[in-house]
Parts: C-alpha cells; sequence; structure tokens
C-alpha cells in the first residue's frame, strides 16, 4: 500500500516516522509527499526517505500509484481536501478532526458512500489494541459497575495560530477536547441524555479551556476538561462501584493501574512496544481496502458524524462560532 501525505507539519512527520518504522513489514510504502510549495515537499521528502514530492495537492491525489491519502493539514482544510481526495477516487485517512463542523463531515461521508470510497477518521486512540484492553478491562466487572469518567487533556499550545484563529478552526476543543470526548464514548457509548458544560474564549473568540459533564443513562457522568494554556497530567479515570482504573495518558495511553475496593493495587498494565501508535489507524486502512470497505470497524461514519455534532452543539453553547457554521 503506497501511502501519500498531504501537508508536512510535524503531524506529517510522525506520520512519516511511523511509516518508515513499519515499511514493508505489512506491505506499507512511504511514496508520496505534497505541500504548497515543490521545496518543502522535496525538502521533506529528503528528510523522511518518500519516493516522490509533489508541489501541489492536485498532483498527488491524481497519481495513480497512490493507494491511500494521510490527510494532514489543519482542521480548516480537511473538507476541500478530502472533496479533492474523493473527486480523483482515493481512500482517505484524515486527521482529526476529520472537519471543521458536522456538516462537512456528513457531506464528505455522503460523497464517500455514493461513490463507495474509503475514508476513516485518524483519531488515533479508537485504533490502539491497548486501548481495546483497557474496555475489556472495565467490561469485565473487575472494577463493579463504572459510573464515572473523568479526563483530562491539557497542553500549553495557545501561540500556535492553528489554536486561536477562529478562520483554522482552532480552539481547544477540536485539537485536545475531542480526545477526551472520544474517550469517555469508547467506555460509556452514545446514549448521553444531557450535557452541561462552560468555556473561556481567547480574544479571537474560540474556546481557551472548557469543562463539559456528560449525564448517561443507568446515573453515569463523565467530566471532561481541555485547556490549550496549561500542561496537565492527561489521566483518564474510570470509577466503578468496586474500584477505579487509572489510565496514564488519554491522548496515547500506555499504562493503566487498577485499584480494588480498599483502594489498594490491584493491577498494572503497560501498552505493547509501539513504534509512534499511529501504526495501528494505518494497518486498519490496509485491512478495510483489502476487504472492500468503505469505512473502518474501528471509527465508523456514523460515530465520527455524531461526535462533530456533539462538538458543534459545544461551541455553539459557548458563543465559538467558525466561518463555515450553518
Amino acid at each position: 500500500m503506497k501511502v501519500g501525505i498531504l501537508g508536512t507539519g510535524w503531524i506529517a512527520e510522525k506520520m512519516a516516522i511511523t511509516i518508515n518504522g513499519m515499511e514493508m513489514e505489512r506491505g506499507i510504502e512511504a511514496y508520496a509527499v505534497a505541500s504548497r510549495t515543490k521545496e518543502k515537499a522535496e525538502a521533506f521528502a529528503k528528510e523522511w526517505k518518500f519516493e516522490t514530492a509533489y508541489g501541489s495537492y492536485e498532483a498527488l491525489v491524481n497519481d495513480p500509484k497512490v493507494d491511500l491519502v494521510y490527510v494532514a493539514t489543519p482542521h480548516s482544510e480537511h473538507y476541500d481536501n478530502m472533496l479533492l481526495c474523493l473527486n480523483a477516487g482515493k481512500p482517505i485517512l484524515c486527521e482529526k478532526a476529520f472537519t471543521a463542523c458536522g456538516w462537512q463531515a456528513e457531506e464528505v461521508i455522503r460523497i464517500a458512500h455514493e461513490r463507495k470510497i474509503f475514508v476513516t477518521e485518524a483519531i488515533w486512540t479508537r485504533y490502539m489494541p491497548f486501548s481495546q484492553t483497557i474496555i475489556d478491562t472495565v467490561n469485565s466487572g473487575v472494577i463493579g459497575t463504572p459510573k464515572m469518567i473523568t479526563a483530562n487533556l491539557c497542553y500549553p499550545n495557545i501561540n500556535l495560530p492553528r489554536m486561536y484563529l477562529p478562520e483554522l478552526a482552532g480552539g481547544a476543543l477540536l485539537d485536545l477536547g475531542v480526545y477526551t470526548i472520544n474517550f469517555a464514548a469508547m467506555i460509556f457509548g452514545k446514549d448521553i441524555e444531557s450535557t452541561v458544560s462552560s468555556a473561556t474564549l481567547t480574544k479571537t473568540g474560540v474556546d481557551a479551556t472548557s469543562s463539559i459533564i456528560l449525564n448517561y443513562s443507568d446515573n453515569r457522568q463523565a467530566i471532561l476538561t481541555s485547556s490549550n494554556l496549561v500542561k496537565s497530567d492527561r489521566h483518564g479515570i474510570i470509577s466503578g462501584s468496586k474500584g477505579h482504573i487509572i489510565v496514564d495518558n488519554i491522548n496515547n495511553p500506555n499504562h493503566f493501574d487498577l485499584y480494588d475496593d480498599d483502594y489498594k493495587l490491584a493491577q498494572s498494565c503497560d501498552c505493547p512496544k509501539q513504534i509512534t501508535g499511529y501504526e495501528y489507524q494505518v494497518y486498519a486502512c490496509k485491512e478495510a481496502l483489502e476487504q472492500g470497505l468503505i469505512e473502518s470497524p474501528y471509527m465508523p461514519h456514523d460515530e465520527t458524524i455524531r461526535i462533530m455534532r456533539q462538538m458543534d452543539e459545544l461551541r455553539f453553547q459557548w458563543g465559538v462560532k467558525y466561518p463555515w457554521d450553518k
């Protein structure tokens, strides 16, 4: 599977490191990269051992050798970039957040279904085997009935334009909060009965810090926080009637500790060695393409749309508007 990357930022670099680490292991090849300038693309291709460099996204998606396009551009560009790929008939792995708003996600997925072209969201935690280990541990009943989740993800990156400009779909929610929402969704599912939230906004009108309370059926609750102003412990805690689990990092879980009803450490579990953690979503794409699927079972289309709509509703509660909002 020859992979082409749109964009040359740090996320593209992380994917390049990943593909170099897994290259030919399962038939994965670092083939092409595209930037808006040929010089950037050539520099990236040289550093990360890509065979081909293009000075436009159009040139890459029209290369018949490209089997999968990884969209590594800012959130604001995902919609147009994916339409470009779909028009060229190219399967897509698009970095989270999938789009800037819900209607864009619906439109991309509608076209993908009409044309029977594979597309999936690169929310990497959804594809990790260790995430399933955490879910299986919770479902085993070892902590009793899970009733509460707390999760946070905060990095002080407010000075990046993509984090504070509404025209780049800025704000902590789409960049960081999306992980807390997905963490809760993987454990508690989607039967949310009510939502309470609050956010502080930057001078540019996007969210800097937010707290979200999701109330589910059966008295379950998830309390989620994110911020681009501070650095947090990134922990996810799943509490049940007989104990609790502390996950070290909801952004890339590598370890969890399980405590029993006496608050004694009962179990520790480490993630198997990985390249970067991105490899699992690439494997999932290859498997889906080999099976002729147009969506990944690890992140179904309806779940991507649901979470994009959920984030729309949160932004509207806070008064955060993007140019594409309807």
